[in-house]
Order: structure tokens, then C-alpha cells, then sequence
């Protein structure tokens, strides 16, 4: 049975000069976690939330922290984002030499791991992973930067990895980042992905109360 889809708006887009506006407007357009890109100016080009940015989400909302850490060398700072409070961690396989190191340690402060993956990793690399992981996140564009266009090709990325978990009897969650608007919402819902990452789609709207709950109102008539 296939799961409820799941909206997780990514703070980066929002004001950031009001992230606690923020993190209210997601908890009343009916989001079920809160998506926060780290970007360390190295891995890839900008330079975003620290450490003392998850904390201060955390104490504004109850929502889980979703936190995506594109850094270099997470071992150095994945304690520290563990302590800040976020809930569910995911770490790119590019940047990972200890994959299975830093997964067990995310799980073993009781947070969720996951992998994430740039568009160009092919997901036949995750084989080994796969049953340590909570969840994967599937990058459909090429992280870095808010507002870029979906890549189309992640929809068949995204049916590869969920036939290869069916086939292993693995129930690691599909999550998908990058692109994703009213426009193709439905066929990434279609593809097999259990939380959907958006950003511009819902803080660079007049209104993004209503646009989640657009959002939620396009997947919930969608077959899965």
C-alpha cells in the first residue's frame, strides 16, 4: 500500500529575514515537515543555514526538520546538526567517504537518515545503503540554487529506485527536491515519491498558506 504523499516546503525560499513567519505559514498551509537546505559555499555554490539556524526552527515549530546537508566533509558538522534538533538528516553520497558511519550515527541520536543524490548519480550506486537508510532524496535539479527547472528525467529515477526497493522488500522513503510546482506535482506523485520538497512554488507565491494547500489538493486527487 502505497504511502500518504507527504509536503515538506524548503525555508530557503522564504524571507529569511522572517523564518518563524515562515515556519508558522507551513504549519497552517497543512505541511507535514519543514525542508532546510544547508549549503556550505564548497560542494556546492551557496552559502546558507548553520547549526544555530536549525535551533532556532526548532524551538519556533513542531513540524520535523527536514535537513539536507550539501557540505563537504559532513563528518565535521553532523553532531552538531543532530543536536540542534533536526529530525530527519540527509547526507549526499558524493561528499560521503563513510556513508555507512555517518548513516548509523544519524540513527543512533534517533533521527532519520537518509542519502541524497545529485541528477547525474545514477541510484544503482545506492544498492549497498539501501537497507540502512530511513529514506532517499533524489535531487531533480542540480543542487545549489532555488527556483531552477525540473528535470524530467528524475520521474524515471524516481520509478528505478522505487522498483529496486519493491524488489528488495526495503521501505525506505522516496524524496524528491528540486523544480517541483502545480505544473508536475501530479506526475511526480504519479512516479513513486513519498515527500515532495517546495520551495519557490510556495514562498515565492503573494500567498503560500494557499499555495501548500493547492499543493496538498493536486496530490491528494492523484492515483498512486
Amino acid at each position: 500500500m502505497k504511502r500518504p504523499l507527504r509536503l515538506a516546503p524548503s525555508v530557503l525560499a522564504a524571507d529569511l529575514a522572517d523564518l518563524g513567519a515562515a515556519v508558522r505559514r507551513c504549519e497552517e498551509g497543512g505541511a507535514d515537515l519543514v525542508h532546510v537546505d544547508v549549503m556550505d559555499g564548497h560542494f556546492v555554490p551557496n552559502l546558507t543555514f548553520g547549526v544555530p539556524m536549525v535551533a532556532a526552527l526548532k524551538r519556533h515549530t513542531a513540524l520535523p526538520l527536514d535537513v539536507h546537508l550539501m557540505i563537504e566533509r559532513p563528518e565535521r558538522l553532523l553532531g552538531a546538526f543532530l543536536e540542534a534538533g533536526a529530525d530527519r538528516v540527509a547526507v549526499h553520497w558524493e561528499t560521503a567517504t563513510h556513508l555507512d558511519r555517518l548513516v548509523a550515527q544519524i540513527r543512533t541520536a534517533g533521527s532519520e537518515a537518509g542519502v541524497a543524490v545529485n541528477p547525474a548519480t545514477p541510484v544503482a550506486l545506492l544498492e549497498e545503503i539501501l537497507p540502512a537508510v530511513d529514506f532517499v532524496l533524489l535531487m531533480s535539479v542540480n543542487p545549489g540554487f532555488a527556483g531552477q527547472r525540473f528535470l524530467p528525467r528524475s520521474l524515471a529515477k524516481a520509478r528505478q529506485l522505487g522498483a529496486i526497493l519493491a524488489a528488495r522488500g526495503l521501505q525506505a522513503e522516496v524524496e524528491m527536491d528540486g523544480g517541483i510546482d502545480l505544473g508536475n506535482i501530479r506526475e511526480v506523485a504519479m512516479s513513486g515519491v513519498d515527500t515532495v520538497v517546495a520551495g519557490s512554488a510556495v514562498f515565492a507565491t503573494d500567498d503560500p498558506v494557499a499555495a501548500l494547500r493547492r499543493l496538498r489538493s493536486e496530490i491528494e486527487e492523484t492515483p498512486r
